[in-house]
């Protein structure tokens, strides 16, 4: 018998083989070549953005993605925090997109450094970039202080826009001039390569083009990639609240009065743990933020004429210079001129108004509490005013509050006479009559007659 062939069988099998070949031959980062990372950065450039940023960087060249998308909207922020976002993106290996969107955003100050540093820079209708020039971080810069300070901000700039292949004077005025323009005008200007409504046209737009990155000239391939988005780790979104001014100002205030309860009331434990955790936090905020340890003093001081007022008799004096200090001291605690830095007037003055009625009230009528004569116990008995029972003489019994109590008077005193305690003997009550008592506690008439 015969077999006939089986050409189609054979031919399945050789495109079978061929087709586990080329899978053989692919390199595991190819599964990431049409992969794009997208992460957005809408707050101020501090520490916690500048992690969020360099570590998407790493992720993204790790993972040898198409391009690494930053969604960008910042009213500026910290020099040192946008400095190392610009370093991570000059030593870049892949693609760097930076897209100022959506509608309504803006890339300013820092923003727009960051925004020239991208391989790619692009905005949404609608938005705008620059005003980029430097202002006063932590005290304010007399002339020579400002030149030196524009200068060097202006020569970064133009070292940035040189490397990117953009127009230099343009980028330059940003910083000296302080304008600032829309995406049309950017885009008119070379300063920016693409405007674009929403980051799926983006994506299609930038499509082919070549770039050169720290590691040579890279094809941007971008179509139909798979949009991978990323969020701030644990650390990172910490980071971004207690670096927050007024966070970082409420901290402050929270610590300072947990540790003033640990030390009002030895033994607490939890004020005191809560209030150290406050103060580190904020101590830690301090450092990433322009702090004037003027304003620090004057909140110190503000506490310490709060504690006074309850000790000393002001009339009101030492609650109004507290308050005062207390105003005073938390406007000037972070000394810089951009308003998105600065705490918010809401928290400066209720956070005023409630540490002035906390030491005016509670820990004024704590005070008041323990400066009260003791009511109850042996001790309390002091002062009382009870009746003769048996005979003093000068030992007998006398009724008060309800019992009958041992006795001893100086003389002898009949039943039916009223008493006043002066003081305990053990379970002995000393006692005085009561007209000797009133007597004594009157002032003595000094006055003579004509």
């Amino acid at each position: 018998m015969r077999l006939a062939p089986l050409p189609a069988v054979s031919a399945l099998a050789r495109a079978s083989l061929v087709a586990l070949f080329v899978c053989f031959l692919v390199q595991p980062g190819d599964a990431f070549a049409r992969q794009v990372n997208v992460i957005r950065v809408e707050s101020v450039i501090s520490p916690s953005s500048a992690d969020y940023i360099v570590n998407a960087i790493k992720e993204a060249e790790k993972d040898k993605v198409a391009a690494l998308v930053i969604e960008l909207d910042t009213p500026g922020g910290l020099d040192t925090s946008m400095r190392v976002i610009i370093k991570e993106m000059l030593a870049a290996e892949r693609p760097i997109v930076v897209y100022v969107a959506p509608s309504g955003a803006r890339a300013a100050s820092a923003g727009a450094f960051i925004t020239m540093a991208a391989h790619i820079a692009a905005m949404a209708p609608g938005t705008n970039i620059g005003a980029a020039a430097p202002v006063a971080m932590g005290g304010q810069m007399d002339k020579t202080m400002e030149k030196k300070v524009t200068n060097d901000a202006a020569a970064y700039m133009r070292t940035i826009a040189e490397k990117r292949g953009r127009p230099i004077d343009l980028a330059e005025e940003w910083v000296r001039k302080a304008t600032a323009k829309t995406e049309t005008e950017a885009l008119k200007a070379k300063l920016i390569d693409v405007v674009s409504p929403k980051l799926e046209d983006l994506l299609q737009a930038i499509d082919g083009r070549v770039v050169t990155t720290a590691a040579g000239k890279v094809k941007i391939e971008t179509k139909n990639a798979v949009v991978q988005r990323g969020e701030m780790n644990l650390r990172e979104k910490i980071l971004k609240i207690i670096t927050d001014p007024t966070i970082a100002y409420l901290l402050l205030i929270l610590g300072l009065a947990g540790l003033y309860f640990e030390f009002s009331t030895p033994g607490a434990i939890l004020p005191g743990v809560l209030g150290a955790i406050a103060l580190i936090l904020a101590l830690y905020a301090f450092q990433q933020l322009p702090i004037n340890y003027a304003g620090v003093l004057l909140i110190l001081l503000a506490i310490v004429m709060f504690i006074a007022e309850i000790k000393v008799v002001s009339h009101g004096v030492l609650t109004a210079g507290g308050i005062a200090a207390m105003i005073l001291g938390s406007m000037m605690l972070i000394d810089t001129p951009a308003p998105y830095m600065r705490i918010s007037v809401g928290a400066i003055v209720g956070t005023a108004a409630t540490t002035a009625a906390f030491f005016l009230f509670v820990v004024g009528a704590g005070v008041k509490a323990l400066r009260t004569r003791t009511k109850t116990g042996m001790e309390g008995l002091v002062g009382e005013i009870g009746v003769v029972r048996t005979r003093l003489a000068p030992r007998g019994q006398i009724f008060l509050s309800g019992e009958l109590w041992n006795a001893e008077s100086e003389g002898e005193m009949e039943p039916g006479a009223s008493v006043r305690v002066t003081g305990m003997d053990g379970l002995t009550l000393r006692v005085v009559p009561v007209q000797r008592a009133t007597a004594a506690s009157e002032p003595a008439a000094t006055g003579r007659s004509g």
